[in-house]
């Protein structure tokens, strides 16, 4: 019966409330609709290698790291009277506008610059539009909990953080599900249109967030003057970084990297200061944990061009392998809705941690050879092997971004709280550039090249061994301080 609570405990507590939201996070799950043609598209038609797209991806993850530019302007600059719908629906222009970049590339009726190039606008429209969408999701994630009770007395602390707890549950859920609707159906689009067809048929995703502008019935009515430390900072930083990408400098991935940090680091300080201490070193000691986790480096796309010329795989069972780790993120945050929500941080993420580690056995497994021991005793192939794991592992990525979600929205300051998420959301995917950087330091140390897959072995293992021990580290160090 107490099972039968918890799992139940996502449908009990989900409002009406929250509905906008979960339309938006529910579209950002769905651009993986193009996902499958994208990456073929990219090894068929483009000249980049796995070095140079480990690159493009620092440069494609730093408009999270400017969250706080678009957190200010959700906060204090109304647009035509709306600081919600009004940002939902620029969102979803941009991302229209990048998949009508990529249309147009791969169409060819795009040919104002080469299509390496194109891609990059694209996909960066897609980013920027999307940025702005999630700093709204998340501002609106802390506004559909009420602090006080209808007495209009303080609610118990407890309870307020296991609301905003089943909040953050629900977005991801929501995320999740926006996945799993396109996972197999990428796939099969992929194998079956033309890439520039896909892409238009990507246009319905941002549709679907800006149908969530008609339900939201009221507005926040918080609103702080515009706080020029962070905005002007966050415009500067942008410039800069600007400037530095067109300069040539050396380096300029690591030095913007570390501008990044001192710049994000120094404005938390900024919006922490009304934050007693106690509270202020626990998020300071729980954020460093997350960020370890995931600065965790990747393969980079090497592994999925050894998969699609050695073990064959193709477009229909990469849809299949999507929506299988699609199925399972959701089953486990549902199943473990309660200790998401309730358990601590460092709990958490040890597990993920060791059971991660564990999981990435499988795919070395199969660059060595697996699938004919397997074949040959059990009778199932590399496919089947591809499909445990990727089962296996998925849901790991959004189990560990939860009891941080969770921890941000709680301490969130009313009329600052989309500048407040999106300082902790762009230090956390500062976290994320310093995985792609390491990607690409690992890949510049073992080539991958089109039918040349030598080092990829070598690759696996050690990008699987910093998985573990980036994690482990940080929590060793930190784990008993949160």
């Amino acid at each position: 019966m107490a099972l039968f609570v918890d799992l139940a405990k996502p449908i009990r507590a989900f409002r009406q409330t929250y509905l906008p939201l979960v339309l938006v996070y529910f579209a950002y799950g769905a651009l993986g609709l193009i996902d499958v043609s994208r990456d073929m598209w990219i090894k068929e038609r483009l000249t980049l290698n796995p070095a140079e797209l480990a690159g493009i991806g620092v440069w494609l993850t730093l408009p999270w790291t400017v969250k706080m530019v678009f957190g200010q302007l959700v906060d204090s600059v109304p647009i035509f009277g709306s600081q919600r719908r009004s940002y939902i629906l620029i969102g979803a222009a941009c991302t229209a506008s990048g998949m009508m970049t990529l249309a147009g590339a791969a169409g060819g009726w795009l040919a104002f610059a080469r299509p390496d190039q194109i891609y990059v606008l694209g996909a960066m429209l897609i980013v920027i539009g999307t940025v702005i969408q999630d700093v709204v999701a998340d501002a609106m994630s802390t506004e559909v909990v009420a602090r006080v009770d209808a007495s209009g007395q303080p609610r118990p602390d407890e309870e307020v953080r296991a609301e905003l707890g089943m909040v953050q549950l629900i977005g991801r859920l929501a995320l999740s599900a926006g996945i799993l609707a396109v996972a197999g159906l990428s796939g099969w689009l992929a194998g079956f249109l033309a890439r520039e067809t896909v892409f238009l048929l990507g246009l319905l995703v941002p549709a679907s967030s800006a149908v969530g502008v008609l339900l939201i019935r009221s507005e926040t009515t918080e609103r702080r003057p515009l706080d020029w430390r962070i905005l002007g900072g966050g415009i500067a930083f942008g410039l800069v970084v600007a400037g530095l990408a067109l300069g040539g400098v050396p380096y300029v991935q690591e030095v913007i990297f570390l501008l990044s940090m001192a710049v994000i680091c120094t404005m938390l300080v900024v919006v922490t200061r009304d934050l007693d201490a106690k509270t202020r070193r626990a998020i300071l000691y729980t954020t460093i944990i997350i960020f370890a986790f995931r600065a965790a480096p990747g393969v980079g796309d090497g592994y999925f061009w050894w998969t699609l010329d050695v073990l064959k795989f193709d477009e229909a069972f990469y849809g299949t392998l999507r929506q299988t780790a699609a199925i399972l993120a959701i089953a486990a945050m549902w199943i473990f809705s309660k200790q998401l929500t309730e358990y601590s941080v460092t709990w958490t993420l040890f597990w993920l941690a060791i059971a991660g580690a564990i999981l990435s056995l499988p795919n070395i497994g199969l660059y060595f050879g697996l699938h004919y021991w397997t074949e040959a005793n059990f009778g199932f192939g590399a496919r089947t092997v591809a499909i445990i794991d990727a089962a296996t592992t998925s849901p790991f990525a959004q189990l560990s971004m939860i009891p941080l979600l969770t921890l941000i929205a709680f301490y969130a300051p009313a009329g600052r709280r989309a500048t407040w998420f999106a300082l902790m959301a762009s230090l956390m995917n500062l976290a994320l550039v310093s995985g792609q950087l390491q990607t690409k330091y690992l890949n510049q140390a073992f080539p991958v090249l089109r039918g040349g897959y030598d080092q990829l072995g070598v690759l696996l293992i050690i990008a699987a061994a910093l998985g573990f021990l980036l994690p482990i580290g940080a929590i060793l160090l930190f784990g008993r301080r949160v």
